[in-house]
Order: C-alpha cells, then structure tokens, then sequence
C-alpha cells in the first residue's frame, strides 16, 4: 500500500550543476546544488549518499526516484537518467522523469490550467521552449530564439522562462522571467505528486530537443581483428 508522504530522491545534472534533493511527501529534508560545468559523473553518486546519511536514511528507505531528463546539457542529462534508471533496477522502485520546464512551472508554484510557453536557457542564445497546460506538457518542445517572435501564437498564460520578457514583448504578451534553481527539489516534488497520483512507471528517458553538437564520424570503423 502506498503512503500518501514517499521518501522521494531527486536528481539533476541537465546543466552546470549537481543538484539532489530529498523530500518526505510535502517537506524538503535536505538539498543541495552544486555549481559544476563538469564532473558530475564522479560528484552524484557521493552527494546522494552524504545527503542520505545526513537525514539517517539509506536507499532502501527510498520510495521512489525523480530525476532531471532536460532539455540541457547532453552528457549530464544521461548522467542522471543513468543513474537514476540503476538506481531503481537496483532498488525495485519507481524512477520519474521530470522535464526542465515541468520543474521550473512548479518552481513558480503555478497551479492554474492555463497554458503558457515556457522556456528554458540553450546554447547559441537561443531557448528550449514548450507549450504546458498548468504542469502538463502539451506537444513537442523545440528551439526559439528569443530576439524575434516565436513561431506559434502566445497562449493566455503567456511566457515563463529565460528572457521570457524579451519574448512577450514582441506580441504584449504577460511574462515572468526565471531560470532554474534547485532544480532537484522540484523534480522530487513532481515525482511524490505522480507517485500519490499512481502515474504508471516508465523508464525515464533523455529529453533533448536538438541534434548533439558532435556527429559520429562518416568512416568506417576500425576493424578489429579477432
């Protein structure tokens, strides 16, 4: 039978960050965010552990996982969707993935229907953006870039997000401008609210929205002999 106040584990390393967080149901135990452009491979897995001795637990005593699937930086999306999805094997419990702009929706504590774009930072100044209907994800996200208007209408909620004012501003458009921060804690929060929820498990997987920057060579591979 599940408890309506889960001991979640988040985790996000969709940016320049090491961020974990622990909640009981409504309570934030502990979290941290860590500034890291790189190395967040051999960080997680200690900060889980230190995080998890700090409140006397260990992973056994995890109900579920929630984890950061981007959009973001492409190795850190798969550090933690990897270690997210060993975590569960190894736990026999549920892992969430949690989309960057579901995290930073419920950051802002918006718990209205309507639908708004909501963006995100990307490479080459430009952002990710999405349509949400209140925290649902409507459609496939995709690239904008913000100095000119966006190639869809502006819903009523109008723009949450990186330069959400310089977007709205285009069309009139109501914005509010904000950037990810503790992201692990949302994404945690959102994982309890689909485990009260009994959202059926899936593997989390990556969510990119753009081609990786490096392409696999044209060559043929190297033959290795036998």
């Amino acid at each position: 039978m599940r408890t309506s106040s889960p001991t979640v584990l988040g985790i996000d390393t969709s940016g320049p960050w090491c961020s974990v967080a622990v909640r009981r149901g409504d309570e934030a135990l502990e979290h941290d965010h860590i500034p890291m452009p790189r190395g967040q491979a051999e960080a997680l897995l200690p900060c889980v552990d230190e995080m998890l001795r700090a409140q006397g637990l260990v992973p056994a005593d995890i109900d579920a996982i929630g984890v950061g699937v981007g959009p973001g930086n492409f190795t850190g999306i798969r550090i933690a969707v990897a270690t997210a999805r060993g975590l569960a094997l190894g736990l026999q419990r549920p892992a969430f993935g949690v989309s960057g702009f579901e995290a930073l929706v419920i950051a802002q504590g918006i718990d209205d229907e309507l639908e708004r774009l909501v963006t995100l930072p990307a490479p080459r100044a430009q952002s990710y953006a999405a349509i949400l209907k209140g925290r649902q994800p409507v459609g496939t996200p995709w690239m904008i870039g913000p100095a000119h208007a966006p190639d869809v209408p502006l819903p009523p909620g109008g723009v949450l997000g990186h330069r959400a004012a310089e977007i709205a501003a285009l069309s009139g458009a109501r914005a509010i401008d904000a950037a990810p921060e503790q992201p692990a804690l949302h994404v945690a929060q959102i994982a309890v609210l689909r485990w009260r929820a009994d959202v059926p498990e899936s593997p989390p997987a990556p969510l990119y929205v753009r081609p990786a920057d490096a392409a696999p060579p044209r060559s043929d591979p190297v033959l290795i002999l036998p």
